[in-house]
């Protein structure tokens, strides 16, 4: 289920719901924020000279996939996307998908999302080089805490590389707390070699 959210104005950034017409900036932010895996999985589906980043804004176009358009909020500044956060509510455990059916270096992310089955996933956040260090990080968390609220969940829930320090301070200053790990399968197209971390916050703590 979709919830709208109010356009939102922070001092000079917008914050909305994100339209197909964001799909290409969205997979340009989606680049910067999958560690690789989506590069990987999107040149995989690429036809014969095919950009990716193409690849990428077709995904974001859908309407049934988790990594849509309609499961994102976008940050604008001066007219422009500066960031985005993908973001929904994870299947309840009954619904979760198999394992066996996935890459193995994938299994890791996904067991742990299992772990929280029914939680408010936030899968990606990211922003422009240029527009880092604003706090855009800060008010996009708390733009899912409202989403969350919405959908009924009582916890956010989060993942990220143990190595992604930059990330990991960001949410633990944000209030997530580390609740679970996996062990990082490592893959060519990712530089990790330690831990995947999995970290949930309740709803309204901040």
């Amino acid at each position: 289920m979709i919830y709208n959210l109010d356009s939102m104005l922070t001092g000079n950034v917008t914050y909305r719901n994100s339209t197909k017409d964001d799909c290409r900036a969205i997979a340009e932010l989606a680049l910067i924020a999958g560690e690789g895996i989506p590069s990987y999985f999107w040149s995989l589906s690429a036809k014969e000279g095919q950009d990716i980043l193409d690849v990428g804004a077709n995904s974001a176009a859908s309407e049934t996939e988790n990594f849509s358009y309609l499961n994102t909020t976008v940050a604008v500044l001066n007219g422009e996307i500066a960031a985005m956060m993908l973001a929904y509510r994870l299947p309840e455990i009954e619904d979760a998908e198999n394992l066996n059916d996935l890459p193995k270096f994938i299994r890791p992310l996904v067991e742990l999302e299992q772990c929280v089955p029914g939680t408010y996933y936030i899968n990606m956040i990211a922003a422009f080089p240029e527009s880092r260090n604003m706090g855009i990080g800060s008010k996009l968390m708390y733009v899912a805490n409202q989403l969350a609220k919405k959908s009924g969940c009582d916890t956010l829930s989060i993942e990220v590389f143990e190595q992604n320090e930059r990330a990991l301070r960001l949410y633990q200053r944000e209030g997530f707390e580390v609740i679970e790990s996996r062990p990082v399968i490592p893959h060519s197209c990712h530089p990790y070699n330690t831990n995947i971390l999995l970290l949930t916050r309740n709803v309204g703590a901040k």
